[in-house]
């Protein structure tokens, strides 16, 4: 799944996600430096997420998407207190798309660094697609 997909993807998935009340891209919110992203308000407070995109293995970007399904990621929903970053994985594997192979928060790999907020989505046709907090 390309980014730009990801996006209204996740925008989507995002709209019916408990506590969400707002949902938009970054270009509805005037945000004109990155072409992929959304904010979302949950339980009254906004955060800004960058989507950007990898190729699946021997794709072009004049190629075709060319999605693969298989068998839904697994994912865990946020524990209290957890940062956002949990909350976006949960939200993201809820949905349950089956060209969803697996989601990886960035704060809880080894070696993370404080403060970097992230997931990678890792898709079944090996496209992957970061979105980082900004």
């Amino acid at each position: 799944m390309r980014s730009r997909r990801f996006a209204a993807f996740a925008l989507d998935t995002l709209k019916s996600t408990p506590g969400v009340t707002k949902v938009q891209t970054l270009a509805d919110a005037g945000e004109s430096k990155i072409p992929n992203g959304l904010v979302v308000v949950v339980d009254g407070k906004e955060s800004r997420w960058g989507i950007v995109g990898q190729l699946a293995d021997g794709e072009r970007h004049e190629h075709e998407d060319q999605p693969q399904q298989g068998t839904p990621a697994t994912w865990t929903d946020p524990v209290p207190g957890d940062n956002t970053e949990g909350w976006m994985a949960a939200a993201i594997g809820r949905a349950e798309s089956p060209e969803i192979a697996r989601i990886e928060r960035w704060s809880t790999r080894e070696g993370a660094r404080p403060g970097n907020e992230g997931v990678t989505v890792f898709f079944h046709n090996t496209a992957r697609a970061f979105v980082r907090k900004l």
